[in-house]
């Protein structure tokens, strides 16, 4: 019973995540307040923090758990204060999850692994092209730097590649419509939906992808357990 009712809050927690995120796009045709707004924004991926706060039994469950709580406080921080003081937010972010997936790290075999590492020279030479601004390109090369990395890591995790590893991939992709939107997308309506749709997406993959192996990791140990037992 205590079980089912934890599955329960669990998938609650869940899909509250994804409605906020989804709910927030269609909040921006609203006249609503800057803080609400923000508030708005902040909710899914606070609680896919949440969520992965009730499934953490170990370190790399509370590092996952730290990696989305400060994804969320970069959401809030862009809007409520600057493009900078949220981008070290993320940056932060970044440095738990490599931090995390270090931990797992898979050791895969030199070929796959040089492929999935690729990613960090194609984002940060893409970031570095994207800005019409030219004064603002090395601190967008430098973002992207710390972005790449930890989406080069989850690719060299154990994690789930359909899970964490994509959930990074769409991460980067979301981050290169940003800076593309002040280059050469600039103006174009459809770039808010695909950087928003995409981020979204991916932290729900990156949580899923974590926590699910986490949990899997747990229930064979508890099987071991219970098998050793007289």
């Amino acid at each position: 019973m205590t079980t089912r009712r934890g599955g329960l809050v669990h998938n609650l927690v869940l899909a509250a995540a994804i409605a906020a995120g989804l709910s927030y796009m269609a909040s921006w045709q609203m006249p609503l307040t800057p803080w609400i707004s923000t508030a708005w924004k902040g909710a899914a991926v606070s609680l896919l923090a949440i969520y992965a706060a009730l499934k953490a039994r170990d370190v790399d469950g509370w590092l996952a758990c730290a990696m989305l709580a400060l994804y969320a406080l970069g959401d809030v921080l862009l809007d409520a204060i600057g493009l900078t003081r949220g981008a070290v937010a993320f940056l932060a972010g970044h440095i738990v999850a490599m931090v995390l997936y270090a931990r797992n790290h898979a050791g895969l075999p030199l070929p796959r692994a040089l492929v999935a590492w690729a990613i960090v020279p194609m984002t940060v030479a893409i970031s570095w092209q994207l800005p019409s601004d030219r004064d603002v390109a090395p601190g967008v090369a430098l973002y992207a730097l710390g972005l790449s990395l930890m989406a080069g890591a989850a690719l060299n995790s154990r994690f789930s590649a359909a899970g964490a590893g994509l959930g990074a991939v769409l991460f980067v992709i979301s981050d290169l419509l940003i800076f593309a939107r002040i280059g050469p997308m600039e103006g174009q309506a459809w770039v808010g939906f695909g950087v928003w749709g995409l981020y979204l997406a991916g932290n729900v993959l990156i949580c899923l992808g974590v926590t699910r192996t986490l949990e899997k990791d747990s229930r064979e140990v508890s099987d071991r357990q219970t098998a050793q037992r007289p």
